[in-house]
């Protein structure tokens, strides 16, 4: 039976258990605070991957972490060399996480498009 998952998910799925271990136990930068890696998507040739990241706090802590990690890049992607084998490691691109902002935003604008429910007398 053939595999149903390109190698490139595959892939993805292993650098995200990866780079989520090396930012929790390997990055000592402070302004990297509670971080959660949420997804990698890897471009096609596998040179470069998109690092999804979820922080907790405000904004100013969200662009803070989100440049340490920017800096860190390298460190991140060496250190993740040294635990997986693959022929070519992908440069790393650190991005925050939309989908839940995205989620809140469609959800408000289905409440305001709702008909107004009539109140109980």
């Amino acid at each position: 039976m053939p595999h149903r998952y390109r190698r490139a998910d595959r892939v993805d799925e292993l650098l995200k258990q990866e780079i989520a271990r090396v930012v929790r136990e390997d990055v000592k930068d402070p302004r990297v605070g509670f971080t959660t890696v949420m997804d990698v998507a890897s471009s096609r040739d596998l040179r470069h991957a998109r690092v999804y990241i979820s922080v907790m706090g405000g904004a100013e802590e969200k662009e803070a972490t989100l440049d340490a990690l920017r800096s860190a890049s390298g460190f991140v992607r060496s250190r993740v060399g040294q635990s997986i084998t693959l022929k070519y490691l992908p440069e790393l691109h650190f991005e925050l996480d939309r989908t839940l902002e995205r989620a809140a935003r469609i959800e408000a604008i289905l409440d305001e498009s709702r008909p107004a429910e009539p109140a109980d007398e």
